[in-house]
């Protein structure tokens, strides 16, 4: 399971309740902003191959979007030499449970 867009589509098909977010295909940076809009700031930026926190970013409001989008994606590219995003809604205190 290393792309968590993949899995996300897998556990979203087997009805496994999910954060609401965007893990589709497209890395058109118009896409995935009007995508954000659609899910309401705050939201959370994840590299979908990413782990350990890289390639991640809070995003509270439109106007720092695309500076954080660009950030997120050369992490990414450093990282995993992979710069594709999928955004969550941010959960302030989250609870969860990784099986």
């Amino acid at each position: 399971m290393g792309s968590k867009a993949e899995s996300k589509k897998i556990m979203e098909k087997a009805g496994v309740p999910i954060v609401p977010g965007y893990h589709g295909d497209s890395k058109d940076p118009n896409v995935l902003l009007a995508e954000a809009k659609r899910i309401g700031f705050p939201v959370m930026l994840k590299a979908s191959l990413g782990g350990g926190g890289k390639g991640m970013r809070i995003v509270r409001n439109e106007g720092e979007f695309m500076q954080q989008l660009d950030s997120a994606k050369n992490e990414s590219m450093k990282g995993f030499k992979d710069d594709h995003m999928i955004l969550e809604k941010y959960i302030e205190r989250p609870r969860h449970i990784e099986v």
